[in-house]
């Protein structure tokens, strides 16, 4: 049954609003917000607030050394050996360099994010924004897999203080603006027939399944762990309030013992921690003695943190020394590679996905500036930075090497090496610039702009024709 734009509207803010919690959630996960888990109630009651939360923010190390490694540098049509120009002006225009960087990490923290395609102030330049999971909710056909729908929600403050609440609902065929009247019903104030074909938004999801087209996110095997960490370290803190320092035990003392300069009582937690007892009670009249007991020893919460952290490690294909701890192996730069071998996959792999949607945010923006749709735009291809991290040195001989054996051309050992586009090209420009100069001084007479200086020995250059003379005799 087709849905009207209303109906549209009020399905897609009721599943908004069904996620909404468990995404701001993770959200604080990866701001180091979260609530504590696994500590009893009644110890929390009685620490009061004179022990915080440690945070152990692994979730968020997890989604940084992820988005660290991605990188958008260009888009190349095909049969086209440079990026396109008029692209990147399109992409450098919208600020997406920063926006596409802010995009990668909310889909790795919060399952998704969106980018949203439509007109700009300027003809050649359409509006390219990317916006967060919290502010958007999209819908796929079943049938097609594509977009049915989105909603784009936010909210304004009036003059008067009281707030208002804006959606704007994204349709294949038209763009439509809504505000929230005081009685709570939605009225559409303004509307573009685009007659674009397919919704103009684009879902960057991460780790999409056929039955997860929304995404799952990078924190799903990580945030028990975390909260585990998070509780180990709280009660550590805890352990060296009580324990870590000497505990005394005192004798023959009473309740009303216990107490501050004016006389009131004090509580059993400053009773344990209390630095300095006065009393006038002695161990030869009242019987009353204090005996000091040995301070623990903590280092069953560093041995239970260690191994949580190589349980990150391995799920999270971390290398041991990003959370901080070392193998029983000394590290060597091969060693680090080696180890960083799995999150450079799963970084090539978030290359291959978002590629494709970033692709296909460009043929959107093509169609709105040339109100057509451009067939060679299907086979468009991102261009990624190297998601491992080689040495220079290493880089630089592989790719001499490559370009020496005729295996790659010049262009591709530069992409290689990790320069921009635009280095590149200006690069290119410079090679140019030399070869029409060392033309122009051939045109001169100056030959040796090619062969180079002539030797003093030899002013004539016999010597290099000598040998030519030589094999042609012998043949």
């Amino acid at each position: 049954m087709e849905r009207t734009d209303l109906q549209w509207l009020t399905h897609l803010i009721d599943c908004h609003d069904t996620e909404k919690r468990e995404l701001k959630l993770l959200d604080s996960y990866y701001e180091g917000e979260q609530p504590l888990s696994y500590m009893a109630p009644e110890l929390l009651a009685e620490m009061d607030d004179r022990v915080r939360q440690v945070v152990v923010n692994w979730p968020q190390l997890v989604a940084d050394s992820i988005e660290e490694r991605l990188d958008v540098e260009g888009f190349r049509f095909p049969g086209e050996p440079a990026a396109d120009e008029d692209l990147w002006r399109i992409w450098q225009a919208n600020n997406l360099d920063e926006q596409s960087q802010q995009g990668h990490l909310d889909a790795l923290v919060m399952r998704r994010s969106y980018v949203v395609i439509g007109t700009g102030d300027e003809d050649d330049i359409p509006l390219i924004t990317v916006e967060s999971a919290l502010d958007m909710f999209a819908e796929h056909d079943p049938r097609t897999r594509r977009l049915a729908a989105a909603v784009k929600r936010w909210r304004e403050e009036q003059p008067d203080g009281s707030p208002v609440d804006f959606a704007t609902l994204y349709r294949p065929d038209a763009t439509s603006w809504w505000v929230k009247g005081s009685d709570g019903v939605w009225a559409e104030y303004e509307r573009d027939e685009h007659d674009l074909g397919e919704v103009p938004v684009v879902v960057l999801a991460n780790r999409t399944r056929l039955k997860r087209l929304g995404g799952v996110s990078e924190f799903k095997a990580v945030i028990p762990l975390s909260d585990a960490a998070c509780k180990i370290a709280t009660d550590m803190m805890v352990s060296a309030e009580y324990h870590a320092t000497p505990r005394r035990v005192a004798f023959g003392f009473g309740e009303e013992d216990f107490v501050d300069e004016q006389g009131r009582k004090v509580s059993a937690f400053s009773r344990i921690i209390g630095r300095m007892w006065a009393t006038e009670k002695n161990r030869k009249e009242d019987g009353a003695d204090v005996v000091q007991f040995p301070e623990a020893s903590l280092s069953n919460f560093h041995d239970t943190i260690n191994q949580l952290a190589r349980l990150v490690a391995s799920l999270a294909g971390l290398p041991p020394h990003f959370l901080g701890y070392a193998t029983e192996n000394p590290t060597s730069a091969d060693a680090i590679r080696s180890s960083e071998a799995r999150l450079v996959k799963r970084a090539e792999r978030k290359q291959r996905a978002w590629g494709e949607a970033w692709e296909q945010v460009m043929r959107i923006a093509i169609r709105v500036r040339d109100r057509a749709w451009n067939p060679e735009a299907r086979a468009l291809e991102t261009i990624w930075r190297d998601a491992s991290t080689p040495t220079v040195g290493m880089k630089a001989d592989a790719a001499v090497k490559l370009h020496t054996a005729k295996i790659v051309p010049l262009r591709q050992t530069r992409e290689d090496m990790g320069y921009t586009q635009v280095q590149i090209a200006r690069m290119e420009e410079q090679d140019e610039q030399a070869a029409q100069d060392a033309l122009t001084r051939i045109a001169g007479g100056d030959v040796a702009a090619m062969f180079g200086p002539k030797s003093a020995d030899d002013p004539d250059g016999d010597a290099e024709r000598e040998p030519e003379a030589a094999g042609a005799a012998a043949g």
